[in-house]
C-alpha cells in the first residue's frame, strides 16, 4: 500500500502550476519523494522545476527511483518515459542558464547547489517498447545534444558563471551515433556541464573510432567497457587494450570475438596475444571479464594468470574450452570468488564433465548465477552433476536452455533443488519428450529450431507447476523464455 505521505504528494502535484509555486514552502526532505511521484506520473512541469531548484548536491536516479517505503514501484526496472526524461534534461538546462540568485523563487545556496546529476542505472533491455519510453540509445543522444547545445550557447551569453554540474550517464554508441557523441564529450571539457561516463557500450564500431572515444573519457569515472560485435581479433585488440588499461578503476571488461587459434599459431598472432596478456596485468580493480565467442582452447591459464585480483564474474560462452581449461579454473584463486559463471556453448557432456563438476565444487560457496545454455547436457550428465550442483546453496539463477533434457531429468532437478532456498529462476529447455522424430544425440540447432508438440508441452508445464506447489516453491519461476529473462548484471548481484 502507498503511504499517506505518498498519496498526499500525488494530490499536491495534481495542479502543476500551484505545485511549482509551493515548492519553496515545502520541506527539503520532501523533494526526493516529489521527484519520484512527478517522474512516475509524468508531471513534467513540476519535474523540470524540481531539477531547476534541486536543493541537494546530488540528484541520483538510482536513489530516487528505487522501491521505497512510500511506494513499492521500482521505476529503475522499467523503461523511462520520454516525457519525464526530457523534463529532467530541460530542468538541468534551465539551471545552467539561470544565475544562482534567480533560480526558482528563492536563492540557491552555493553550498547546497546541485553538483552531480546521476542518470545511470536505467533499464536497458534491448527490447523495442512503445514510443512513449526512452531507450538507452535515445537517452545517450538526448544528453549528448544537451552538452553540445550548452557549449554552443555559452559563448553568446556572458554573465555569472553557472555552477558546474557533473552528469553521470551510461553511454551507448554505434556507427550512427558516434560523431555527435564524440562531439558531446569534446564539448563537455571545460564546460559547466561535464559529461561523465560510467558504463560504455560500443557496438559495431571501427577500431579507430573506439580508440577516439576511449581517449575522451574520464579515467576516474569509468567502471565498465563493453565492446560488442566489433570483431576485433587479436590485432585490433592489441591496439585498443592499452587505451582501456589506463582506466585503473575499471571493474568490468566485456570483449567478444577475440580469435587466437592455438592450433594454427602465427608469429604475429602470438605477439599480439602476449601483448594483450601484458596489458591485462595492468588492471587492479577488474572483477568481471567476458570473452564470449573467443577461441581460448588451452589458453585460459595464460589469460587468467595475468590478472592481479580474483574475478567475481566470468563469462566464457562459446569459447571452445578444453578439459585442462576447466581444471585450471577450478584450481585457480578465481573459482572461490565467483558469483556469476557463464559456460554456454561449451560441450560439457564428455571429457569436460568431470572437470566442470570440480569447478562447481570449488565455486559452490559463492555462486549466485550459473548459465549453461547449449552445453550438450543430457539426463545422464545432469543427474551425475546434481550432487555437486545442489551444494551451490546460494544459487539464484540457473540457465539450462538448449540442453537435451527429458521431463524425467527436469523433475529430478526440481526435486533435488529443494535444498537451494535462494533459487528464484530456472530457464529450462523444452523436454526432448515434446519433440517428434528427434535425432539422438540432438544438435543444439535442432533443439532451438525444431517444432514441439504444444499439447505435450502444456502437460509438462502443468506437472512442473504442481510439483513446485507441492514443495512449497510457487515463488520459483521455471520457464523456457530465454529472451524474456534478462541475465543478471554483475553489479546487481
Amino acid at each position: 500500500m502507498h503511504t499517506l505521505v505518498f498519496l498526499s504528494t500525488r494530490q499536491v502535484l495534481q495542479c502543476q502550476p500551484a505545485a511549482c509555486q509551493a515548492l519553496p514552502l515545502l520541506p527539503r526532505e520532501l523533494f526526493p519523494l516529489l521527484f519520484k511521484v512527478a517522474f512516475m506520473d509524468k508531471k513534467t512541469v513540476v519535474l523540470r522545476e524540481l531539477v531547476h531548484t534541486w536543493p541537494f548536491p546530488l540528484l541520483s536516479f538510482q536513489q530516487l527511483l528505487q522501491e521505497c517505503a512510500h511506494c513499492s514501484r521500482a521505476l529503475l526496472q522499467e523503461r523511462p518515459s520520454t516525457e519525464s526524461m526530457q523534463a529532467v534534461i530541460l530542468g538541468l538546462t534551465a539551471r545552467l542558464h539561470t544565475p544562482e540568485t534567480e533560480a526558482g523563487t528563492q536563492p540557491l545556496c552555493r553550498k547546497h547547489a546541485l553538483r552531480v546529476l546521476d542518470m545511470t542505472g536505467l533499464l536497458d533491455d534491448g527490447v523495442e517498447q512503445d514510443p512513449g519510453t526512452m531507450s538507452m540509445w535515445d537517452c545517450t543522444a538526448a544528453v549528448a545534444r544537451t552538452c553540445i547545445a550548452q557549449q554552443q550557447g555559452g559563448t553568446a551569453d556572458p554573465g555569472p558563471a553557472p555552477i558546474p554540474v557533473e552528469v553521470r550517464v551510461d553511454l551507448r554508441v554505434n556507427r550512427a551515433s558516434y560523431s555527435f557523441l564524440r562531439e558531446a564529450l569534446r564539448s563537455s571539457v571545460g564546460s559547466p556541464l561535464r559529461l561523465c561516463c560510467r558504463d560504455l557500450r560500443a557496438e559495431d564500431l571501427p577500431m579507430r573510432n573506439t580508440v577516439a572515444l576511449l581517449q575522451l573519457l574520464d579515467a576516474g569515472c569509468l567502471r565498465r567497457v563493453d565492446l560488442r560485435f566489433n570483431n576485433l581479433g587479436l590485432r585490433g585488440l592489441s591496439v585498443i587494450i592499452p587505451h582501456v588499461a589506463r582506466f585503473q578503476h575499471l571493474a568490468s571488461l566485456r570483449l567478444h570475438y577475440v580469435h587466437g587459434d592455438s592450433r594454427q599459431p602465427s608469429v604475429d598472432g602470438e605477439d599480439n596475444f602476449r601483448y594483450f596478456l601484458a596489458q591485462m596485468g595492468r588492471f587492479t580493480c577488474l572483477r568481471e571479464l567476458s570473452m564470449g565467442s573467443s577461441l581460448l582452447s588451452g589458453r585460459l591459464d595464460q589469460l587468467l594468470s595475468t590478472l592481479q585480483s580474483p574475478l567475481e564474474s566470468l563469462e566464457l560462452a562459446f569459447c571452445a574450452l578444453l578439459p585442462e581449461d576447466l581444471r585450471f579454473l577450478a584450481r585457480s584463486p578465481h573459482a572461490v570468488h565467483l558469483k556469476k559463471l557463464d559456460l554456454s556453448g561449451n560441450d560439457l557432456s564428455g571429457s569436460q564433465l568431470e572437470p566442470f563438476q570440480g569447478l562447481l565444487q570449488a565455486a559452490a560457496a559463492t555462486l549466485l548465477h550459473l548459465e549453461l545454455t547449449e552445453c550438450q547436457l543430457a539426463d545422464t550428465q545432469l543427474l551425475a552433476t546434481l550432487p555437486v550442483l545442489t551444494r551451490c546453496t546460494s544459487l539464484r539463477y540457473l540457465g539450462l536452455y538448449g540442453n537435451p533434457l527429458s521431463m524425467a531429468g527436469l523433475k529430478e532437478l526440481l526435486r533435488d533443488s529443494v535444498v537451494q532456498a535462494e533459487l528464484r529462476t530456472v530457464v529450462h529447455p523444452f523436454p526432448v519428450d515434446c519433440y517428434e522424430g528427434l535425432p539422438w544425440p540432438p544438435p543444439a540447432s535442432v533443439l532451438l529450431e525444431a517444432s514441439i508438440n504444444e499439447e505435450k508441452f502444456a502437460r509438462v508445464e502443468a506437472e512442473l507447476h504442481q510439483l513446485l506447489l507441492a514443495s512449497g516453491r510457487a515463488h520459483v519461476l521455471w520457464t523456457t523464455d530465454i529472451y524474456g529473462r534478462l541475465a543478471a548484471d554483475y553489479f546487481s548481484l
